[in-house]
């Protein structure tokens, strides 16, 4: 995930994507909704507190589940943002949490490990409350294969204590769409390869869908040269079920919405609204987005990603997350729509 601190399935999206084959019969993993939040935009020296609104200032809608970003470093001492102690983040998140949540590790440059049973014991326990959904694991470059397949085994212990929490495993992704099936890079197949070794169930893969690079078939799914950033998530998930046998039902997808970190991928409200639609349509195992914070205009031009806005003019606050909700408005994300949705 990138940790930015500083159809349309319809028409569009094509017939290619729309036309799954069935996959193999599993216990799908429950469904997920909702942003990301970046808890290292917390003020330096605070405790960062879980959000109840969304970018506008209304409430976060019905059924959204929010991911608490990044715990990181050995789990059972694990730190957040600004070295806060995970206990400092529970005590003042997790009793008064306003929506569902889950605990998410990693992101770009953090490295989340677990070296034994008893670490994991008091990470999971630490965040348990009746809103816990379960934990995302962003797993990057960063780690080496060792770290990944500890890790894994521990969830694979946490998975048979706690059986009804959801556990994703985030990675980078390719959406090939010259017949290849390009997607995982050799991290995101280390982390399937170790999830099927240690037989852990009904798992859920989080394809960052999201800075494929200068528009390419080897990379994305081409309009008018360049990336079509909805297209380009579903194919993603359509590649990895096909090259890697992983049903649909325990894929998610996680876009960087607006303007990627590569600036010539942009992901529009229209992207939005076709990738939710796409990822109901076809019982996918969630839709989330960076970021919470991300989900509003800049108040003055800037040229690239920010890490506070989507960099989109005349896209209202909070109309990604009205867009990609559980149960989105059409009202609402019809004028926001006509608002700007494009760049």
């Amino acid at each position: 995930m990138k940790r930015f601190i500083q159809q349309r399935c319809v028409a569009a999206l094509g017939a290619a994507v729309c036309t799954f084959a069935a996959s193999v019969t599993v216990a799908a993993p429950r469904a997920a909704y909702g942003p990301y939040q970046f808890f290292g935009l917390a003020p330096a020296g605070t405790v960062p507190r879980a959000s109840a609104n969304a970018a506008d200032g209304a409430p976060l809608a019905a059924g959204t589940v929010l991911s608490w970003a990044f715990a990181n470093g050995e789990c059972g001492e694990e730190t957040w943002p600004g070295k806060v102690p995970g206990q400092a983040v529970a005590d003042a998140n997790v009793a008064g949490a306003a929506t569902d949540y889950i605990i998410s590790t990693g992101g770009e440059g953090g490295v989340f490990t677990c070296s034994s049973d008893a670490g994991m014991e008091r990470f999971v326990s630490r965040y348990m409350s009746p809103r816990l959904v379960g934990f995302d694991f962003d797993v990057e470059a960063e780690q080496s294969l060792a770290q990944i397949d500890s890790l894994i085994k521990r969830v694979r212990y946490a998975q048979r204590k706690y059986p009804k929490l959801r556990y994703s495993f985030t990675v980078g992704t390719h959406a090939a769409s010259d017949g290849s099936n390009h997607s995982l890079n050799k991290t995101g197949e280390a982390v399937l390869a170790a999830l099927r070794r240690h037989g852990v169930r009904d798992f859920v893969l989080n394809l960052m869908v999201m800075d494929y690079g200068p528009a390419s078939a080897q990379s994305c799914v081409m309009r008018e040269g360049r990336c079509d950033m909805g297209a380009s998530a579903i194919q993603a998930a359509r590649n990895v079920e096909r090259k890697y046998k992983v049903p649909l039902s325990q894929i998610a997808l996680t876009p960087m919405i607006g303007v990627n970190d590569v600036v010539e991928n942009v992901f529009t409200l229209e992207d939005a609204q076709a990738t939710a639609q796409a990822v109901r349509r076809f019982g996918m195992a969630g839709l989330h987005f960076w970021s919470l914070d991300r989900d509003k205009p800049c108040s003055q031009p800037i040229a690239g990603a920010d890490g506070n806005c989507s960099t989109m003019p005349g896209v209202p606050a909070a109309a990604y997350h009205r867009a990609m909700s559980i149960s989105p408005d059409p009202v609402a994300t019809q004028a926001a729509a006509r608002g700007g949705a494009s760049r």
